[in-house]
């Protein structure tokens, strides 16, 4: 595989060309087990927005998970009037099943309060 400096230089020499033309002159070509060449789009596409300074998937969020989205800190209700928090919020501040909380309702906020039977 080319270099990311490479695979740019590249990439301006093919521009003009088709989407699976470029793929194949910059090397993302594999062989399937029937001989058929297979191109590897999203393996260039990847490296070509890395290659731009666009970094590709990520890290995982404070230790959780397995990466994927970063917490965004917002919720949305659903259309059943549920309220959804998620597993990565539980999870940084290490909210077990059980657990009992109150609800305290503000003027247009939720705050979760440990009950007294759980701390």
């Amino acid at each position: 595989m080319l270099t990311g400096s490479e695979l740019l230089a590249k990439f301006k020499e093919v521009e003009g060309l088709s989407e699976s033309e470029q793929c194949r002159a910059c090397g993302y070509v594999t062989t399937k087990r029937n001989g058929e060449p297979r191109l590897n789009y999203t393996a260039y596409y990847k490296a070509l927005l890395e290659a731009k300074g666009m970094k590709m998937g990520g890290g995982n969020v404070a230790g959780i998970g397995k990466g994927g989205r970063k917490l965004s800190y917002t919720a949305t209700v659903q259309g059943n009037g549920n309220l959804l928090i998620g597993k990565a919020y539980t999870a940084l501040l290490d909210l077990k099943p059980g657990d009992e909380y109150k609800i305290k309702l503000g003027k247009k906020q939720i705050r979760l309060l440990p009950s007294e039977e759980s701390e």
